[in-house]
């Protein structure tokens, strides 16, 4: 049996003993394999250890029943959680955030094999023979579970009802507006998606590829930040025609980072000596605090990490993956994308000397097109905390992105020693 067909077995199996007693030992010897040589498989299949997957189903299950209308403490007992307590914490580790605001976001990724991929394809008049491959980020980074590349036009992608749904609606609205967006193309009833255990829908991919790392940090990097902030600024403001239609989740970035977020790297800042001081979290703490309300807060993209954002010809083309789109502090997308660029190069040196400059133009480029109010260029630097403090919280509370907990860990360190300098380029990004 091939290997994936025998993790695909195995996931078979936790899914319908969710409620019992089960461990990677048990799964190795159903599979014929050492319990070392299991969990190898097992991680390079689904990117967690086993523990992590059959806590992720859990709790995505616990969820659905309590959506439904469950008592809360007797659907966490029944899935193995000793208290709704701990169930909470256990969820907030997972996902950042609490099982409220994420309802209706969490889904688990669904494996396919090639066949059932070429069945599901048989669903669209295209080519039939195209082939179907992974697709993987510009440091080389898999996206797993849920998106492929169909020859070189078109996108296959499962998810959520919601999360597809609002992608769609976002993407439709957008080429409406004369913006680039991947449509979805619709299936041989004449339907936009396919109706299964999760959605599926094939769009064209928009032209051009992700900017390079050696284009964001060369001689040019300025002018390139310049121009993904003037297409954010772009997309932001075709963004606000469609948050009426939308009725996007809204987040409160403030209680997010206060309530959960700062308190993490608060405990993380003793754990691992990262040396920050009382007053960093003091000043976030009162000066945000007083920013925030006075920010304009608009539906945003959520992800415009540089992957997500397409170039061609050194213009950019257009975005893709709308799934987290939310109604937040409009800040948060210019500033993403910032730390973005920064967390690719993470650990090397002059990277962190030239990463300013790339800042600097993306703020610059999105004042350019949408010009922030007074109180926004004083919250920039806080808004770039909160994204960082997040990373740090969410990276080391998850088994599948923990490796990446330390380098942010840095980054928030290099962000924090850097403050008098990073608001000279700020103010002069912003300069009339």
């Amino acid at each position: 049996m091939h290997t994936s067909d025998i993790i695909k077995s195995s996931i078979n199996y936790i899914e319908q003993n969710l409620k019992a007693d089960i461990n990677a030992e048990e799964l190795a010897n159903m599979a014929g394999y050492s319990v070392w040589h299991y969990h190898r498989l097992f991680v390079q299949s689904t990117g967690m250890s086993v523990s992590a997957y059959i806590c992720k189903l859990r709790l995505n299950r616990a969820l659905s029943e309590i959506a439904g209308g469950r008592r809360a403490i007797d659907v966490a007992l029944e899935y193995g959680f000793d208290t709704y307590a701990g169930f909470y914490k256990a969820f907030v580790r997972m996902y950042g955030g609490s099982p409220k605001n994420y309802l209706s976001k969490s889904e688990v990724s669904v494996m396919f094999t090639e066949k059932e991929l070429r069945e599901i394809l048989a669903n669209w008049d295209v080519q039939q023979d195209l082939p179907i491959l992974d697709v993987y980020t510009m440091d080389g980074t898999k996206v797993s579970g849920n998106v492929w590349s169909i020859g070189e036009d078109y996108i296959l992608k499962t998810g959520s009802c919601k999360g597809i749904l609002a992608n769609m609606k976002v993407a439709k609205a957008l080429s409406a507006q004369g913006f680039v967006s991947s449509t979805p193309i619709p299936v041989k009833s004449g339907e936009e998606y396919l109706d299964r255990e999760q959605i599926v829908i094939l769009t064209r991919g928009i032209k051009g590829n992700p900017l390079s790392k050696l284009d964001r940090f060369g001689e040019s990097r300025q002018e390139f930040g310049k121009k993904y902030g003037e297409s954010i600024a772009r997309l932001h403001k075709a963004l606000t025609v469609l948050e009426s239609e939308m009725q996007p989740y809204e987040q409160n970035l403030y209680t997010h980072v206060t309530e959960w977020a700062l308190p993490e790297v608060k405990k993380q800042n003793i754990q691992f000596n990262m040396g920050l001081p009382d007053t960093f979290f003091e000043e976030y703490v009162n000066n945000f605090g007083s920013l925030f309300d006075k920010l304009p807060k608009q539906l945003i993209h959520r992800d415009p990490n540089p992957s997500n954002i397409l170039f061609e010809g050194g213009e950019v083309t257009g975005f893709i993956d709308f799934d987290l789109s939310e109604r937040n502090v409009r800040l948060w997308d210019p500033c993403y994308c910032a730390t973005g660029i920064l967390s690719e190069w993470r650990g090397v040196d002059d990277i962190y000397e030239k990463w300013p400059d790339v800042l600097e133009g993306i703020i610059r480029g999105y004042d350019n097109v949408n010009p922030l109010t007074f109180d926004e260029k004083q919250a920039i630097f806080y808004v770039i905390c909160s994204i960082q403090m997040i990373c740090v919280a969410y990276f080391e509370g998850v088994d599948k992105y923990k490796k990446l907990a330390n380098p942010s860990r840095d980054m928030l360190k290099f962000i924090w020693k850097n403050e008098v300098h990073i608001r000279k380029v700020l103010e002069r990004a912003t300069k009339a």
